[in-house]
C-alpha cells in the first residue's frame, strides 16, 4: 500500500497526478478531508459539513466519468451556504430562512458535471452582508492562521476551508468584497470574474445586479481551471452574460494611487510596511507605471452604503425580516434596516445611476488596456475588536474593494508577502469587465510565474481517407502543419461510397435515415492553412461539418449526394481501411 503524505495546501495538479499515477482515490482523500473537517471543528468553518454518505453518491459517479475529459475530476470542493446545492439546506447564515433547493445552482451543477465533488456548506456573514466574518448565528469563523483574528466576509468559511486544506477550492459570492478580504487575510487567491460571467441562478441575492460567484484557491492556475468549467452563458439567468474566457496577457501599463494610502486596524503600520513592499515589486515588473488619483474609486465605493443601493438589499430581504422579528443577527438587520430609509427614493435612485455611469466612463477610459494595483485590504482586526465596533470595522475592510463591481470591474486579490509572521497581506489586480485577461497576467507575472504560450489558432478536421496517415495524401496534412489526434467514428448516420476517381477517393454523405458509424481520423490544423487547404479539393468533395459519435460536430470531408448516382455504396466497410 502507498503511503502519502498529504500537504495543508490542496491543489488541482497535485492531486490529478496522483489520481492518474494511482497513487490515490476520491475515496482515500475524502477520508482525510473528513480527518481535517472534525480537528477544526472549533474554528466554525461548517454550517452543513462533509459526511461520507452525503458524499459516497458523487464518489460513485466518477466511475462513470473518464478522468480525461472530466478537469476537475474528483477535486472535492466546498460552497458557500447562499449558493444551492441539491438536497442540503441553503440557511444564508439564517436557520429560519433555510430551505432545502431540489436543483443545485447553475454553477455548482457545471462543476460537478466536470467531476468536482461538493463538499457541503460554509459559514458566512448572514446574508452575505459583512466583511468581516463575524457576523453568523452559527459562530465567528476562526482566521486560518491566527485564532484571534477576523477572517474575513462575508465568504469566511468559504476562505478558511481552502486555507485548512478541507477543499481544494471553493465557491464564494463577492458584492462589496466577500470573495477577495478573506483571500487576503488567509493568504489564497480570490478570483472574481466579471459581473454575470458566472451564472447566479441559484444564490441568494444580496444585491442582485452586483452580485457575482467567485473561487478561492491556493493559486492562479487551479482558480483558471475552475474558471473554464464555471463560466458560460446561463439563459435561464437574467443577469447571465457571454464573456469569453480570460487569455492571459500583460496589460499596457499598471495604475498605482497617488499619494500615502490609508491604513487602519491595531496593524496598520504592518501593513503599510507591506504595501510599501509590493510597490517595489508591482514597479519592478516591466511595465509602464501610471499614478492615478484614487478619490474616483472611492466616490464610487460611497455609494454602496451610503447611496441606495442598500435598499436593493432591502427589497430582496425586508420582507422576511420584517415577517421574522428579532430573528436576524443584530448588526445584520441594522444593515438591512438601512436600506428602508425615506431619503431613498426612485428619484435618489436615479441620481445615483447617472453619478455612477460618469464614474464608469471616468474608469473605462483610465483602465483602457490597463490594471489597477490596490491593497485588498488596509489591515485587519481581531474578533473582539469587530464585537465592539461592528459597523466601524466592517466599513474599513471595504475600503478597498466597494468600488469593483459598481464600476463592472473583474479582480484577482493574490497573495503578497506578510505583515508579520503569519498576518498575511495582499493585493488585488482590477480591470475592465471584458480585460480578465489583463489582471491574470500582470497577476501571473507579479507572482513569479511565465505567462502561458499564446493558444494555437487551429481547428480539427476529420479525414476518412487518402489523407490518413500511411495513405498518399497524408503528406498534404503534414505539409499544412496539421498533427494527428485521434482516431474516431462518425455517427450513424452516414453512407460510404467509393469514388470512381483515378486514384479512387471516399465520399460521406450524411443520410436522413438509416446509415453507420465510418471510421475516422482527427486532425489539428493551423487556421493559417485551413483556408488553402479546402480550397484545394476537389467537387464532389468538399470540407463542411461532420457529425462524430458523441454528437459533436468537427469540419471534416464530405460529399455531395449527386455523387452516389455513379458511385459504388461501401457503407457496410465502415471505413476506407478496409478497402
Amino acid at each position: 500500500m502507498i503511503t502519502v503524505d498529504y500537504p495543508r495546501a490542496l491543489s488541482i495538479e497535485w492531486l490529478r497526478e496522483r489520481y492518474i499515477n494511482k497513487e490515490l482515490t476520491p475515496a482515500e482523500v475524502i477520508h482525510e478531508i473528513l480527518d481535517r473537517v472534525q480537528e477544526d471543528a472549533a474554528m466554525n468553518i461548517w454550517i452543513t459539513a462533509p459526511t461520507l454518505e452525503k458524499l459516497q453518491p458523487y464518489l460513485d459517479r466518477l466511475a462513470e466519468l473518464p478522468i480525461g475529459d472530466s478537469p476537475l475530476w474528483g477535486i472535492p470542493f466546498a460552497i458557500k451556504d447562499n449558493i444551492d446545492l441539491a438536497g442540503l439546506d441553503t440557511t444564508a447564515g439564517c436557520p429560519e430562512f433555510a430551505y432545502t433547493p431540489e436543483e443545485s445552482a447553475a454553477v455548482v451543477e457545471r462543476l460537478v458535471a466536470a467531476g468536482a465533488i461538493p463538499l457541503g456548506k460554509t459559514n458566512l456573514d448572514q446574508f452575505a452582508t459583512g466583511l468581516v466574518g463575524t457576523r453568523s448565528p452559527y459562530g465567528e469563523t476562526h482566521n486560518s492562521l491566527r485564532s484571534e483574528l477576523i477572517s474575513g466576509g462575508s465568504s469566511s468559511g468559504s476562505a478558511v476551508a481552502v486555507a485548512r486544506g478541507h477543499a481544494v477550492f471553493s465557491l464564494g459570492t463577492d458584492t462589496a468584497g466577500s470573495g477577495r478580504v478573506p483571500a487576503a487575510l488567509n493568504n489564497l487567491v480570490g478570483y472574481k470574474p466579471s459581473l454575470g460571467a458566472w451564472p447566479t441562478k441559484g444564490v441568494v441575492p444580496a444585491c442582485a445586479s452586483l452580485d457575482c460567484v467567485m473561487v478561492f484557491a491556493h493559486n492562479l492556475e487551479d482558480a483558471l481551471i475552475v474558471d473554464a468549467a464555471a463560466r458560460g452563458i446561463e439563459n435561464t439567468d437574467p443577469w447571465s452574460k457571454d464573456i469569453p474566457k480570460p487569455v492571459m496577457k500583460l496589460p499596457a501599463k499598471v495604475c498605482l494611487p497617488q499619494g500615502p494610502l490609508d491604513f487602519y486596524g491595531p496593524y496598520a503600520v504592518e501593513y503599510r510596511k507591506a504595501w510599501e513592499a509590493a510597490l517595489v515589486n508591482v514597479e519592478s515588473l516591466n511595465i509602464p507605471i501610471e499614478y492615478v488619483d484614487g478619490t474616483l474609486f472611492a466616490q464610487a465605493a460611497a455609494i454602496l452604503y451610503g447611496g441606495p443601493w442598500v435598499a436593493e438589499r432591502w427589497a430582496d430581504l425586508g420582507s422576511f425580516v420584517e415577517q421574522h422579528p428579532g430573528i436576524t443577527f443584530p448588526v445584520t438587520e441594522q444593515v438591512l434596516r438601512s436600506g428602508a430609509a425615506e431619503e431613498y427614493t426612485a428619484a435618489s435612485v436615479f441620481q445615483a445611476m447617472h453619478k455612477l455611469q460618469a464614474y464608469k466612463t471616468e474608469v473605462k477610459q483610465l483602465l483602457a488596456d490597463a490594471v489597477l494595483v490596490m491593497p485588498t485590504c488596509g489591515g485587519t482586526w481581531t474578533r473582539e475588536q469587530v464585537r465592539r465596533n461592528p459597523i466601524g470595522a466592517n466599513s474599513d475592510m471595504g475600503c478597498y474593494t466597494n468600488h469593483c463591481n459598481l464600476l463592472d470591474l473583474c479582480a484577482a486579490a493574490v497573495p503578497a508577502g506578510e505583515a508579520e509572521a503569519d498576518l498575511p497581506f495582499g493585493i488585488t489586480f482590477f480591470a475592465l469587465s471584458e480585460n480578465e485577461g489583463l489582471i491574470c497576467g500582470a497577476a501571473n507575472t507579479f507572482l513569479g510565474l511565465a505567462l502561458p504560450a499564446p493558444p494555437k489558432e487551429t481547428t480539427l478536421v476529420a479525414v476518412c481517407g487518402l489523407h490518413m496517415r500511411g495513405f498518399p495524401l497524408e503528406k498534404q496534412m503534414n505539409a499544412c502543419g496539421a498533427v494527428f489526434i485521434k482516431e474516431t467514428v462518425s455517427a450513424p448516420k452516414y453512407k460510404l461510397v467509393k469514388l470512381p476517381t483515378t486514384p479512387a477517393k471516399p465520399g460521406m454523405i450524411k443520410q436522413q435515415s438509416g446509415g453507420a458509424s465510418i471510421e475516422l481520423e482527427i486532425w489539428e490544423m493551423p487556421l493559417a492553412s485551413f483556408g488553402a487547404f479546402t480550397a484545394s479539393i476537389p467537387a464532389p468533395l468538399g470540407i463542411g461539418k461532420v457529425e462524430l459519435a458523441d454528437g459533436t460536430e468537427v469540419a471534416g470531408f464530405v460529399c455531395e449526394a449527386y455523387a452516389a448516382e455513379t458511385a459504388e455504396d461501401i457503407t457496410a466497410l465502415l471505413g476506407w481501411r478496409h478497402i
